[in-house]
């Protein structure tokens, strides 16, 4: 990447919002160097896609000293935002470290929809380069790092626990998150090997009500993978739609013509392609499961709901403060 590139990409991550100064101690941006690939060859276990360089803020909180545990937080099909910010910011609070992963800007791109969008898969190899960037710093603890994603985030954030991913684009050293903390992720693909998870914790939050990406398929596997003996939970909120925990979303944004997964079932067949499971063609978004028409809406109850819950597990599972 050219130096101005980057330097108007860190720029965009520093001036999302204003951290509330109190709790911050330091603020750095990392540059993240990556690939993209398409699905099927990140099914392929192939490596040598396109090379993009990233980036991450990282917020060290004042309230703790020495080694800090951190969360990477990866941003939904949108874009960076305000819900970055928010949960940063209470992150922070309760001494934990924040990542902020801007999978966008660095390629180029605004959303996860049309030409040239990175993939569900690509954003998965940005999860581990960014682990294997803070795992690196003086200030934070390697083995108290843990990914929390939202949407097609999430979606990444909740498969990269996978031991096959890990083995084939994971850090090096092999290293893995201590946790995957995932809101309203994409449940419905089935990959190979697709149950043989690391066995450090998964917490999955979904909303009863989302018509973007329906939270039957996560409480399936959420239900599998717990049979399995894993540390999994899931919770469910129901009449929350997708984006619950989004505060501008206050007033519900009903979009009647934006594409949707909720009837969709895809797996993973021979040679790293993705297919349907009806029909058993290749998957596109074409296909007839595609259906149209999705509400975004803030839900007060969810909200701190989840607040509590994600409090909860960081002060226990990664031992903040």
């Amino acid at each position: 990447m050219k130096a101005s590139r980057f330097a108007a990409l860190a720029l965009a991550i520093a001036t999302l919002a204003t951290p509330a100064r109190s709790q911050i101690a330091r603020v750095e941006i990392h540059p993240v160097p990556t690939y993209t690939v398409s699905t099927t060859d990140f099914l392929l276990g192939k490596k040598d896609g396109k090379r993009d360089t990233i980036a991450g803020e990282l917020r060290l909180p004042s309230t703790t000293s020495g080694r800090l545990p951190a969360v990477i937080l990866m941003h939904g099909g949108s874009g960076m935002g305000s819900q970055n910010d928010d949960w940063a910011q209470h992150l922070n609070g309760l001494g934990v470290a924040t990542f902020i992963l801007d999978s966008f800007t660095g390629r180029g791109l605004e959303n996860s929809e049309g030409p040239g969008a990175v993939s569900v898969t690509s954003r998965i190899v940005d999860a581990y380069r960014a682990l294997e960037v803070l795992a690196k710093h003086p200030r934070i603890d390697a083995d108290r790092i843990a990914v929390m994603g939202f949407s097609h985030g999430g979606w990444s954030a909740l498969y990269s626990s996978l031991k096959r991913f890990v083995r084939t684009h994971g850090p090096a050293d092999g290293r893995e998150f201590a946790a995957h903390i995932v809101l309203y992720p994409g449940c419905f693909q089935n990959y190979q090997e697709g149950d043989d998870v690391t066995g450090k914790p998964i917490r999955i939050f979904h909303g009863g009500a989302d018509d973007q990406l329906p939270a039957e398929p996560c409480r399936e596997y959420a239900a599998r993978l717990r049979t399995a003996g894993k540390d999994v939970v899931y919770t469910e909120y129901a009449g929350a739609h997708h984006a619950f925990d989004i505060r501008i979303l206050k007033q519900p944004v009903k979009q009647p013509q934006a594409p949707t997964l909720i009837r969709c079932r895809i797996e993973e067949g021979a040679n790293g392609q993705m297919l349907d499971a009806v029909t058993r063609q290749p998957f596109t978004f074409s296909n007839p499961c595609i259906a149209r028409g999705r509400t975004l809406a803030y839900d007060a109850d969810a909200h701190a709901s989840v607040l509590k819950a994600v409090s909860d597990f960081v002060t226990t599972g990664l031992k903040a403060k």
